[in-house]
């Protein structure tokens, strides 16, 4: 009878593990997968995603990745990629606005940070009003190793500095910062390696460079800096501003002005202007 009994226990422990009565990942509603999946970061999201049917399939939802999208995401699309927003699943605009894209005649480069969603935007050097930049004893635009553009603007030698660009966006709202990327002195690749010619390079240790920036809506910022470290890439912080409406352009004028006259400068690469949210300047390496 104990043998009876055990045996009678055993067929009921195996109707519980019976396979028909298992559950797994696969077995969950795609619409609580899409819940979950709305609350995590997009590189997180990216690799769930490899777990099954059930997890790539929610992936994809539009209510999931319209969450990772800026609010202003419809302007972006059609001022930044120049298309229709409506015909593009909210996965492909989020993962099309994450590669930087040129515009403006590929003198702007916008792009998402891929891991925040955070709004950058590069202005080049051509898109800047330079003064006596039509005259070749002063300034040349060449071609740059480590430029953004693939070209910079390079002084060889002048007494009245004056750099002045414009620029009007939408933003989210939040506080961004603007940086000036230029260097002392030019590079070039020679034998595979990465060389500098400081040749040229003086006047700018004698008095300091003038950094403004001002908005339309009431924001201003003026700094003063020698420029240092020939040879390297420095981003120079002009100021902040904030952006309170997510769906109004905002107007931002900045500047790089050296005007003493008793000296001249040289030796200088203007590569581009750097907007990106001031809480990313320690992520993305900037001052």
């Amino acid at each position: 009878m104990g043998a009876g009994i055990s045996g009678f226990a055993s067929d009921r422990g195996a109707e519980r593990v019976s396979p028909q009565w298992k559950t797994g990942l696969g077995d969950i509603p795609e619409s609580c997968i899409s819940l979950i999946l709305a609350s995590l970061d997009p590189p997180e999201i990216c690799k769930l995603a490899r777990v099954n049917r059930a997890f790539h399939g929610s992936s994809s939802s539009d209510f999931v990745w319209e969450s990772k999208l800026p609010s202003n995401y419809r302007f972006l699309v059609r001022r930044v990629l120049g298309e229709n927003p409506d015909r593009l699943s909210k996965k492909e605009v989020y993962s099309r606005l994450c590669q930087a894209s040129r515009f403006d005649g590929g003198t702007k480069e916008f792009w998402l940070d891929k891991i925040s969603g955070d709004i950058c935007l590069c202005v080049s050097s051509k898109a800047l009003k330079i003064t006596g930049i039509d005259d070749r004893r002063y300034w040349n635009y060449i071609a740059t190793d480590g430029s953004r553009f693939s070209t910079t603007a390079y002084l060889q030698q002048i007494w009245w500095v004056e750099l002045v660009g414009e620029v009007e966006f939408q933003f989210v709202p939040g506080q961004y910062s603007l940086f000036f990327r230029l260097q002392l002195g030019k590079s070039s690749r020679r034998f595979g390696r990465r060389v500098s010619n400081l040749d040229q390079v003086h006047g700018w240790d004698t008095k300091p460079v003038r950094f403004q920036l001002s908005t339309s809506n009431g924001h201003r910022s003026t700094s003063e800096c020698h420029l240092c470290d020939p040879g390297n890439w420095v981003h120079y912080h002009v100021g902040d501003f904030h952006v309170d409406s997510p769906n109004t352009p905002i107007g931002i004028k900045f500047s790089m002005v050296q005007i003493d006259c008793t000296h001249t400068k040289g030796g200088l690469c203007v590569d581009s202007v750097l907007i990106c949210p001031t809480g990313s300047r320690k992520r993305l390496n900037l001052p």
